[in-house]
């Protein structure tokens, strides 16, 4: 079996001025990249790492047992483009970026790479199956237990991520192949999409769409509007075995009503704000380190809430107090007078 159809697409949202995801939709290659950074650095780091994966494969074959190695090779020539650049531009100093990567063999094995909190998804028998871990601080608490699902997605630090593209000169890169089967369907896409729809909702418009895999594509993208469309929305479709292709990849969507988002948090300190202040609540960089600290302070936070509030004293008992202790000095002074004149 082979990749059949695909399509791609990106979207800025509704409260966006400027779109820092990029996307490669190249057979059997496909990736989703959500760039982060001051100014437009964020939109260079994307667009970096998607190049770095776009040429790295140079339409050659691919042996099954180099799957894994060539994916995590890409994403680290990726790292080393954006990092060199970060460090030798000074507007892009601090500039990363997330890069999920999946290489499609023909031996009905998906190879996928990824590093950060965009998301590789797969659709089988109608259902949704997330294939990647994020690398965030709250997906972190939820493995450790400390946060359920359902908090981590409120939670004010969720756009905390771990690990990124651009920020050293070597990056970890989770890597595993999946067996597909014929009529799997697989989806690449940013936080912008999963923050705003949920995974049943996602498979319930693929299975609505699955006739023609823009469509599908662009109602994911719709719903995320709708939803808030608080960030940038990529997503990226493909199928297992399928027909013809019948689509072509576009870079952008109608879907173009943006404003400015005005959001804020206030831990941790992001690694690359806004020179201009503009998107400020975007995803931001921890280091190791850091994230120890994170998590050291959300348990020290817990301990703080268990123990009991001391109660201040009343203001009206403290008022009753001193007029008491006047009043006994005037009784000592005039005993005292009354003593002298006798």
């Amino acid at each position: 079996m082979s990749v059949g159809r695909s399509f791609g697409e990106t979207n800025p949202g509704r409260k966006r001025r400027r779109n820092e995801d990029s996307f490669v939709c190249e057979p059997p290659l496909f990736a989703v990249a959500d760039g982060m950074g001051g100014a437009q650095a964020g939109e260079i780091a994307s667009s970096l790492a998607a190049s770095a994966v776009s040429n790295g494969l140079n339409g050659r074959e691919v042996a099954p047992d180099e799957a894994e190695n060539l994916v995590v090779r890409l994403i680290q020539d990726a790292n080393r483009s954006v990092h060199d650049r970060a460090t030798s531009d000074a507007a892009a100093s601090g500039m990363g970026t997330t890069l999920t990567v999946a290489l499609a063999r023909r031996d009905d094995v998906v190879a996928i790479g990824h590093v950060g909190d965009s998301r590789a998804y797969l659709l089988r028998g109608g259902q949704l199956e997330q294939l990647t871990d994020d690398h965030s601080l709250v997906a972190e608490l939820v493995r450790r237990g400390e946060l359920s699902p359902q908090e981590a997605e409120v939670h004010p630090q969720r756009s905390v991520i771990t690990r990124a593209l651009g920020t050293d000169p070597d990056v970890d890169v989770d890597v595993f192949s999946v067996e597909a089967r014929s009529g799997d369907i697989f989806l690449l896409c940013s936080d912008g999409l999963s923050t705003m729809v949920d995974a049943d909702s996602i498979a319930e418009l693929v299975e609505r769409n699955r006739g023609s895999l823009q469509a599908a594509t662009r109602a994911l993208i719709k719903a995320a509007n709708d939803g808030g469309g608080e960030d940038n929305i990529t997503a990226v479709l493909f199928e297992i075995d399928g027909r013809a292709v019948e689509e072509e990849p576009t870079r952008e969507s109608a879907l173009e009503d943006d404003t400015l988002h005005g959001e804020t948090r206030a831990l941790p300190e992001p690694v690359a704000g806004s020179a201009d202040g503009e998107d400020e609540g975007d995803t931001v960089i921890v280091s190791a380190n850091e994230l120890q600290a994170a998590l050291a302070e959300q348990e020290g936070e817990a301990a703080v809430v268990a123990e009991p509030e001391q109660q201040p004293v009343p203001f009206g008992r403290l008022v009753l107090a001193t007029l008491v202790i006047i009043a006994l000095a005037a009784l000592v002074v005039v005993l005292a007078v009354w003593g002298l004149a006798r």
